[in-house]
């Protein structure tokens, strides 16, 4: 049995071994490519492996980065999958322990399934405040002075400092839509994901925003994009990251559970979720 850090080399295999006993409605091909970031780091490789006579047999794959969203400066390693065949699951906890080794990073676990939560719990990580809204995404009139704009070259154009640096990271991510709303001349930084709930693709989850005041005014125009644009007629918010919940949506008390573990006192509204598997990877 060998432990192994996964190198570039590595994610072809790595790619094969998750879309055939983690996820299949993504291709070997296309795993591989959520787990080599769009955005550069000085890591080295992208998790770890364990592998029995030649064969993989174990992944946790990991994103890296030195920031881990904008205007901020801790390097962050965000656990992006876990899977172990099951007659090697007594294994598993060499690859948890190579993870937890990684002192001089935060760890964020933004999508663990159901069964790793207690063990995260157990191993310090804590849960993110998920609560939020259900917003119906209407074809309601924007207000006046609200626009939106969309395209690489015009939200460039929009962006400035750490927002601009952010968006040129993760313009080219799989799994993120980009747009700006502008609201009497102040811009504000969409990203949000399409989400499946059981097989049905019905929702947008926001996933930034980089002024809740100004994502306030423009919510009913951006609503409105996503249903006409992606065809999405709900939208999923968190309080954390968006701000209070709109008059036309249905208040969620907690949503998929996201947890991060942290050696310093970096609050828990500091955790974002770009920089993560959220952004790279088009379950």
């Amino acid at each position: 049995m060998r432990l192994a850090p996964i190198t570039t080399d590595d994610l072809p295999r790595a790619g094969e071994f998750l879309s055939v006993h983690l996820d299949g409605t993504l291709t070997p091909a296309q795993w591989a490519r959520s787990l080599r970031p769009t955005w550069s780091t000085t890591h080295p490789d992208h998790g770890f492996l364990l592998e029995a006579d030649g064969l993989v047999v174990g992944v946790y794959a990991a994103l890296y980065s030195e920031t881990g969203g904008p205007g901020r400066d801790r390097p962050v390693c965000n656990l992006a999958a876990w899977c172990v065949l099951e007659e090697y699951r007594g294994h598993s906890l060499r690859l948890v322990r190579a993870m937890l080794a990684q002192r001089d990073r935060e760890l964020t676990d933004l999508s663990p399934s159901g069964t790793v939560v207690p063990l995260n719990e157990r191993l310090g990580f804590r849960r993110l405040d998920t609560s939020g809204a259900l917003a119906v995404n209407l074809p309601l009139p924007a207000r006046r002075g609200t626009r939106l704009v969309t395209g690489h070259a015009n939200i460039e154009a929009l962006l400035t400092g750490a927002d601009l640096a952010a968006y040129r990271d993760h313009a080219g991510s799989p799994a993120a839509h980009h747009l700006v709303a502008v609201v009497d001349g102040r811009p504000c930084w969409v990203v949000f994901r399409t989400v499946r709930r059981k097989g049905l693709r019905l929702f947008a989850s926001v996933l930034h925003v980089s002024d809740p005041d100004v994502f306030r005014a423009a919510a009913p125009a951006v609503y409105r994009h996503v249903l006409l644009a992606h065809g999405l007629p709900f939208t999923l918010l968190q309080t954390r990251v968006s701000g209070p919940r709109p008059w036309h949506s249905v208040p969620l008390r907690t949503q998929r559970p996201a947890m991060y573990l942290s050696r310093t006192s970096q609050p828990p509204e500091a955790v974002s979720y770009l920089y993560s598997e959220l952004t790279q990877v088009p379950w």
